[in-house]
């Protein structure tokens, strides 16, 4: 679904002649069938899961937002307008992050799931990462990060 989405999108850009959307979703492709060609070499199957995809498309954003910061030091005002800009194209893709309660309950969720239930098993919603969770949208990290420990850790 994802994939058709990307090549759709992707198609819609060169009518509009959109040159930064364009670019940036032949970037996106271009990883994704790096991946595919990685998976079929770990006879993983013949194309990477819709999950990886997600993955791929947040660490793609991340490396961006790292660029950003390393431009705006470097006083690169025009590529830092690119890197956002490309950012903007790339979230189009991603599912819309959890607000803080919500996502305060999944991790709650987690936690119950996990049986952590002191202050030592605070490593143990660490697995949330790779932990699935049961909603279509993003949990932002960040706003578990920002909780203090025993209250991220939900103890």
């Amino acid at each position: 679904m994802l994939r058709t989405q990307l090549d759709d999108a992707l198609k819609g850009s060169l009518k509009a002649k959109d040159q930064l959307a364009t670019s940036t979703l032949r970037l996106i492709l271009a990883a994704l069938k790096d991946r595919d060609i990685a998976a079929r070499g770990k006879g993983g199957g013949d194309t990477v899961s819709e999950d990886e995809i997600l993955e791929m498309l947040q660490k793609m954003v991340r490396q961006r937002e790292d660029s950003i910061e390393m431009y705006k030091k470097g006083g690169r005002d025009d590529l830092v307008e690119r890197e956002g800009q490309e950012i903007e194209v790339i979230k189009r893709f991603l599912p819309q992050p959890l607000d803080d309660a919500s996502a305060e309950a999944a991790v709650k969720e987690v936690i119950a799931e996990l049986e952590a239930g002191s202050i030592k098993d605070m490593n143990v919603p660490i697995t949330i990462r790779t932990s699935p969770i049961r909603t279509s949208r993003m949990i932002q990290l960040s706003v578990i990060s920002r909780r203090p420990a025993p209250i991220a850790c939900g103890i």
